[in-house]
């Protein structure tokens, strides 16, 4: 569906559920990262976009005039989850899907004050579980639509912060600022490149309607034991202080290969993923903006390669699509492919010749069906729009 769609769905569903429609509707998309992958808790940079999948929320006044609000989702629509405005405000259980909008209510209210009631139907067309962003959308969303509700606006940072302490508190997911950055900051045919230290942003245009992004998602997730991300966090950490630098930010390939024999072999090739992804992503950048779709692509396959080998990040079905896509190659129009998100599963994100989308499409299903025996889900997505008022 597109946002249009999308909102006039939900506010039907709402009409259905409520008996009016709503006097409210604020979106917010997803994302896909094009490139800078395990970069942000080392203070690097990452490269993302707002993809054409969004999150909506419809919403009025509670009819009963109760200081209550109702949250309802179209998934779970006959089970709402209720938000006692009169008492002191808790998460829900651990793994309650509402704890993501509670989360940023709390800290809206925290920051704004007060709020009156009102009944919330939610919608959202980000793919759950594929690494995605739909966590960031649906709070995102929320934090637009109170400030649509209250006329109190956030700065972006501040609201982008808001919702990233929302799921650190309430959802327990200790999770970095990209999500929910580009989430509130995307804009229609661009990028951003955005500096996980400094917090300071940029756009970064990719105007071109030639190219664009495909999203492939591979349908698992494995579930590994041992706390792979802490440990890989750690490792980075240990690199960090042999090093002597405050993080892998201030180190270089010359200071790692110099600190090489001080470090065990592992914690060198984690060290040498974030450094050298450090590096590839600003020039990633720089390709996309003017428009060297080839070098672009090229620095997207050294990520993938550089997560499988060194970070070991990837799984057989993540670089079965990249290996599939790198065999299309250029002539087919594939300009470069890389896994993305945390890695063991979830999306690859392939930069495409838009002409050629539809064959592209169908040799990846086909070739990862006949490899894995997976059906994958795929969309294609040119950059989309940041968080935004559908109806206010």
């Amino acid at each position: 569906m597109t946002l249009p769609e999308l909102g006039a769905f939900t506010a039907e569903q709402f009409a259905k559920t409520y008996g009016h429609a709503p006097r409210w509707i604020a979106a917010a998309p997803g994302r896909v990262n094009v490139i800078g992958e395990h970069t942000d808790y080392n203070e690097g940079f990452v490269l993302p976009m707002a993809i054409e999948r969004y999150t909506v929320i419809a919403a009025a006044p509670s009819v009963s005039g109760a200081r209550r609000i109702e949250l309802r989702s179209i998934e779970k629509i006959n089970q709402p989850e209720i938000i006692d405005l009169t008492a002191s405000m808790k998460p829900f259980a651990k793994g309650t899907w509402a704890n993501y909008p509670a989360g940023v209510i709390a800290g809206f209210l925290a920051q704004k004050g007060d709020l009156a009631g009102f009944d919330a139907m939610i919608h959202s067309t980000v793919p759950m579980g594929g690494g995605l962003s739909s966590s960031a959308a649906l709070e995102v969303a929320t934090a637009t639509l109170l400030e649509t509700i209250t006329g109190k606006t956030l700065d972006p940072v501040e609201k982008a912060l808001l919702c990233q302490g929302a799921e650190h508190k309430y959802a327990g997911v200790p999770c970095g600022i990209m999500d929910q950055f580009i989430s509130v900051m995307g804009r229609k045919d661009h990028l951003l490149l955005l500096d996980c230290r400094s917090r300071e942003s940029q756009l970064i245009p990719m105007i071109d309607a030639s190219v664009a992004l495909l999203v492939t998602n591979t349908n698992v997730k494995h579930e590994l034991g041992g706390g792979e991300y802490a440990e890989r966090r750690a490792q980075c950490e240990t690199a960090a202080k042999i090093l002597g630098v405050p993080s892998l930010r201030e180190a270089t390939a010359a200071l790692l290969e110099k600190g090489k024999s001080q470090m065990d072999e592992i914690v060198f090739r984690r060290a040498r993923h974030v450094i050298g992804e450090i590096e590839r992503t600003p020039q990633c950048a720089k390709a996309i903006r003017e428009s060297r779709w080839a070098d672009a692509g090229g620095l997207m396959y050294a990520s993938h390669n550089s997560l499988r080998d060194d970070y070991e990040v990837s799984c057989a079905e993540l670089d079965a699509v990249v290996d599939i896509a790198r065999a299309i190659g250029l002539k087919g129009g594939v300009l470069g492919c890389r896994m993305t998100g945390g890695g063991f599963g979830g999306c690859t994100v392939a930069l495409v010749n838009t002409n050629s989308v539809d064959s592209i499409t169908a040799e990846v299903r086909e070739k990862y069906r006949a490899r894995t025996g997976i059906e994958a889900s795929m969309f294609v997505s040119r950059p989309a729009n940041g968080a935004m008022v559908v109806k206010g």
